[in-house]
This record gives C-alpha cells, sequence and structure tokens, in this order.
C-alpha cells in the first residue's frame, strides 16, 4: 500500500521556534550553502514548522 507525504505542517508545542532555527543553520553549514533537492525539501518543511512555531500576535478587540 502506497502513502502518500503530507505536505502540511501541524504546530509541534514540542519545539521552539529557536530549536527549529537551529536546525534550519545546521542544515545549511552541512550543504556548504548550496542546497540539494532533497535538502530543499527539508528547508521548506523546517520553515514551515519554524513559522507555525512563532508566538502568535495577540488581536485587537
Amino acid at each position: 500500500m502506497l502513502h502518500s507525504m503530507s505536505t502540511t505542517v501541524e504546530p509541534s508545542a514540542e519545539r521552539s521556534a529557536a530549536e527549529v532555527n537551529e536546525e534550519i543553520r545546521a542544515l545549511w553549514l552541512r550543504s556548504g550553502g548550496t542546497l540539494s533537492s532533497e535538502q530543499r525539501e527539508e528547508y521548506q518543511r523546517l520553515v514551515l514548522e519554524w513559522a507555525a512555531a512563532l508566538p502568535q500576535p495577540a488581536k485587537a478587540a
């Protein structure tokens, strides 16, 4: 049976934006500044996770 990989990122209470940012930095360091197509996919996933982990601004009443 084949399963498709989800492209949606669910907010993770387990990792902060700072932790995800550190993983993004490590990815860039490992790649030497040029991402392969597989690394680009990982980068995109991490950026979405990072954005979801950012604190949400309070809504004005």
